[in-house]
């Protein structure tokens, strides 16, 4: 099969008729529709990010693939939206072959490096170094049937939450639940809260970085079949109290940044706030709640089971990928070391609280 020419845009000059191959070549290839892997969310990185790119691959007249991506100094690439985005790789038509080395040269890049690789994304995962789970919640039954797995499997969790939801109400004022928020304030007070809490446990605040916070906002405004913002929130006595943004397609829902206000932590109103998510989403048409990778009990808690991402580099032989490799491997070897070794890891959670509680000095 003869080897597809590539022509390299920037998203903001794909057309329409590109919009709509890349998302219906995703819905035929894809189990899940993820909103991070949709031409909109490329587009919007690129309003926001001028290092953005896009490989169109064509055979003949017919376009088959599109392949985002950030292009840095030496050829230096990344994922689109790399650091905050949760799945990641190229939408490629089924029957399409391509050498992934050709794919780099026509971009000009010496190395892709991303870390929420897809499982399915069958051109990368070769170059894959490392694998995590990522929680998800399957609602094909609907929300009742979700309820009654949740009693099964974790009866204390749900009776705890409901328990807390009545206590909140009870001592703070009426619940008031808004899945799809369009209010700015409550996004202002959801970043805020955000923002404190990388703080407080030391870690580097996204919302620091321009480009992150103007993606944010950017995305929050943009609603189209596949891919959505969507600012949840949950309000007691008419006052926020927890709020959530994340991203949806027709069939799935992302989590991105959830937090909430600290004064009402007794009453764990992210808990009540992402029960009400779920129930809202699985009313919408919502057939998989994406918790995306990381570690946290609450989503071990709310989970029927895993996806798997990915985490690697694609590298050519030229001297920009071995510099791409000692600015990136011995880092990402010591984080991995970290994170296999219990006593390490709690060591390294222990010294991020005491850095942020420096900082809040």
């Amino acid at each position: 099969m003869s080897t597809p020419r590539i022509d390299v845009v920037h998203p903001g000059e794909l057309t329409s008729a590109d919009i709509d191959l890349w998302n219906e070549l995703r819905t035929a290839t894809a189990t899940a529709a993820n909103p991070f892997m949709s031409a909109q969310f490329s587009q919007a990185v690129g309003r926001v990010r001028c290092d953005t790119r896009v490989a169109v691959l064509r055979r003949g007249r017919s376009t088959v693939g599109y392949f985002p991506y950030q292009r840095g100094r030496w050829g230096s690439g990344r994922a689109v939206g790399l650091g905050v985005s949760d799945c990641q790789g190229a939408v490629l038509h089924p029957d399409l072959s391509v050498d992934p080395h050709h794919l780099m040269r026509a971009c000009s890049l010496s190395a892709w490096e991303f870390n929420h690789l897809e499982s399915g994304q069958e051109l990368f995962l070769p170059y894959s170094t490392g694998q995590f789970a990522s929680p998800v919640i399957d609602l094909r039954g609907g929300f009742e049937a979700y309820e009654n797995h949740l009693r099964a499997h974790s009866p204390g969790f749900l009776k705890a939450a409901r328990s807390q939801e009545r206590r909140m109400a009870r001592n703070v004022g009426p619940l008031r639940f808004v899945y799809d928020e369009r209010e700015p304030a409550a996004l202002r007070a959801l970043v805020t809260w955000k923002s404190a809490h990388y703080r407080r446990t030391g870690r580097r605040d996204p919302f620091a970085q321009l480009w992150i916070a103007q993606l944010v906002d950017v995305l929050s405004s943009t609603a189209a079949p596949d891919c959505s913002g969507i600012l949840s929130v949950l309000y007691a006595a008419d006052r926020p109290v927890a709020a959530h943004f994340g991203l949806r397609s027709r069939t799935v829902f992302s989590c991105w940044f959830p937090s909430y206000d600290q004064s009402a932590a007794t009453y764990s109103p992210g808990r009540i706030l992402y029960l009400r998510m779920i129930e809202a989403a699985a009313a919408s048409g919502i057939h998989l709640f994406d918790f995306g990778r990381g570690e946290a009990a609450y989503k071990n808690s709310f989970k029927t089971g895993d996806l798997i991402v990915h985490e690697g580099a694609l590298r050519t032989t030229s001297p920009g990928a071995a510099l791409h490799w000692l600015r990136r491997e011995p880092m990402r070897a010591a984080h991995r070391l970290v994170r296999d070794h219990p006593t390490l890891k709690t060591a390294a959670v222990r010294t991020l609280r005491a850095v942020g509680t420096i900082r809040n000095r």
